[in-house]
């Protein structure tokens, strides 16, 4: 049974109409020959632009998880904003829901269709417009993250966000998502990097958010489409504020035997590292092993006391000056007792082999079974205590657990999987949820850290947010978007 099958879809499985679920007035139009033909002119009869048929469309129906999957027989592949504003126009007027497709590198279906709305993909979005001298870098939505990291490390200038998907996702996703990453602690959210954006309306109309770096002049309306998940609208354009490139970086992998020294650890590195810390990164011994079994050599030995593995990273402008605070804090570890080994990277590639260990938790823990994912925020303190507890609740399942997270903002990626099994296990989706989200909810967390919510998570928006704060949501909706074109039954609870 598919893991959809237990959310209300949005489509109606049939051919004809398929039912608004954030209001009763309206009712949404699957495309017609003549609905095509008219996208194909608004396209300007651009043969590849244009696809159609759910055979030729099966890679674009289902994420990269294979837990969601929708049934859309049409693809968009529009390069400018003016024929987005084109096509919205028309999918507006007609009533023909619409759903915007990035990198499709997220956990939660935001991407991905629920029936047979049309995919307006932003691949061909993919132009880099430049970067100025105070570090402004301004790009078309469809560029893939590591394209403007390297772009930018090339000018001297950092890109503030990275994410292990960076050579798959595109910039406009991440900012659709506000999506983290592990330079967050040090850089900031997308949010607080982003200064403007181009965005076209359900309506067609384009707005040009402005991009200065300082620019007080009425409500950040960009603000609005951070995290709001296609819903809103359609980003087209995008300006970041980029920091200069560091000239020095240190790099360290550490062994800890109890989570009590995990947080001496960070105590010690937000003191001893302070200005310079730029990622602390947190593993158990499960997901260590399972990828030093199948894909990355660990570092350091796997030992059975060894129950917790760090990477933290430095960014400076000396690297003596740096390299001087790493070693001065990985004294302060050895003398407390904090750390039972570690390894500090000598260069560059071993720096990038550390790394690579923590990036491929994700694919290899996917890879090993039909994987349960959640990202969620929890107390720093709690990191352990919750994922025990969850552990002891799965008891009954044969099941097995691998995790990790970006712990200084804590960020856990909770995961469940059964090992050879490629669909879902009724049995333990039903002992996860909703369970796991009230547990998160009663230790203070966040059901969405970075990944939002999607068709996965919407329905437990009422466990975050009192009816004051949902309403407002929803006539938020309403103003931008009022016949609910865009990415219906995503995002907000389903009514």
């Amino acid at each position: 049974m598919h893991r959809l099958a237990s959310l209300r879809s949005v489509a109606s499985r049939c051919v004809g109409v398929v039912r608004n679920v954030h209001t009763s007035a309206a009712d949404y139009r699957i495309p017609t020959k003549e609905n095509v033909a008219a996208f194909r002119t608004l396209l300007d009869d651009d043969a590849s632009a244009l696809m159609q048929g759910k055979s030729d469309l099966e890679h674009r129906n289902v994420d990269w998880t294979h837990h969601y999957k929708g049934q859309s027989e049409l693809l968009l592949k529009p390069s400018t904003a003016a024929q987005i504003s084109k096509i919205l126009v028309y999918c507006n007027e007609h009533r023909i829901p619409i759903v915007t497709q990035a990198g499709k590198t997220g956990l939660v279906g935001g991407s991905v269709p629920m029936g047979q709305e049309v995919i307006l993909s932003t691949e061909r979005l993919n132009h880099i417009h430049g970067i100025d001298s105070s570090g402004i870098l301004k790009s078309q939505a469809g560029c893939i993250l590591q394209d403007l990291q390297t772009y930018c490390a090339e000018r001297s200038f950092l890109f503030p966000v990275d994410l292990g998907a960076k050579g798959t996702c595109q910039i406009g996703g991440n900012v659709a998502t506000n999506a983290g990453g592990q330079y967050y602690y040090r850089y900031g959210s997308i949010a607080a990097n982003l200064l403007g954006m181009e965005v076209v309306l359900a309506d067609g109309r384009i707005l040009q958010c402005r991009s200065n770096i300082k620019d007080n002049t009425g409500y950040k309306v960009h603000q609005m489409f951070v995290g709001s998940e296609g819903t809103l609208g359609i980003i087209t354009e995008v300006s970041f504020l980029c920091p200069p490139l560091p000239t020095s970086k240190q790099a360290v992998f550490l062994a800890c035997r109890t989570y009590s020294d995990v947080l001496k650890v960070m105590k010690e590195a937000k003191s001893s590292l302070g200005e310079v810390m730029a990622a602390f990164e947190w593993m158990d011994q499960a997901i260590v092993r399972l990828v030093d079994e199948r894909h990355v050599r660990c570092p350091l030995p796997i030992h059975d006391e060894y129950r917790y593995f760090l990477l933290i990273e430095t960014h400076g402008s000396n690297e003596h000056h740096d390299l001087e605070k790493m070693e001065g804090f990985l004294d302060k570890l050895l003398s407390n007792a904090a750390v039972a080994d570690g390894v500090l990277a000598q260069d560059l590639t071993q720096m990038q082999s550390f790394w690579k260990l923590r990036e491929s938790a994700n694919p290899v823990m996917a890879g090993a079974g039909y994987t349960y994912k959640y990202d969620v925020s929890l107390p720093i303190e709690c990191f352990e205590e919750f994922a025990e507890h969850m552990k002891q609740h799965l008891t009954a399942c044969l099941v097995v657990h691998g995790d990790w997270g970006h712990i200084l903002d804590g960020n856990l990626h909770f995961n469940v999987c059964t090992p050879g099994v490629t669909t879902v296990d009724e049995q333990v989706l039903a002992r996860l949820e909703p369970y796991l989200f009230e547990q998160v909810m009663l230790r203070n967390g966040s059901i969405s850290a970075e990944h939002g919510l999607g068709q996965s998570k919407n329905k437990y928006l009422t466990m975050v947010h009192d009816e004051a704060t949902l309403v407002t949501m929803r006539q938020v909706k309403r103003l931008f978007d009022p016949n609910c074109i865009l990415n219906p039954g995503k995002y907000l609870p389903v009514a």
